[in-house]
């Protein structure tokens, strides 16, 4: 069985596509409404929905403080790479890469109230 797809309420469906298609290189193959719903690929085709968070009942989109998205790349200069990339970007890592449970990453919060781990294997 393949995990197909993940869907996330975020509080800006425009800003956080934009994150990802720059600095994660998803592809937004489709918006519905007035970005109420955007659908990105990522390279290996899995499938991001991001949703405004007025299609929960409750109209919230928080998660868990340990809830987060991970990605993984192989080297630890790649690592770097997107932590330059970020910080270029205008976004502040909480940390600057590092050894984390035995692998080398960061974390960071991005748009849409996400927080995102880049690590290397």
């Amino acid at each position: 069985m393949k995990l197909n797809h993940i869907n996330l309420p975020v509080d800006d469906v425009a800003a956080t596509r934009r994150f990802f298609e720059k600095f994660f290189d998803f592809e937004c193959i489709e918006v519905k409404g007035d970005h109420a719903l955007a659908i990105l690929k990522g390279e290996d085709n899995f499938i991001l929905v991001l949703m405004s968070k007025s299609f929960n009942k409750d109209r919230l989109s928080s998660y868990p403080d340990a809830f987060h998205i991970g990605f993984l790349v192989n080297s630890d200069d790649k690592v770097n790479m997107a932590h330059q990339r970020l910080v270029e970007g205008g976004f502040l890592p909480q940390n600057p890469p590092g050894r984390i449970r035995g692998q080398y990453g960061f974390y960071f919060k991005a748009p849409g109230n996400l927080l995102i781990e880049v690590t290397s294997y």
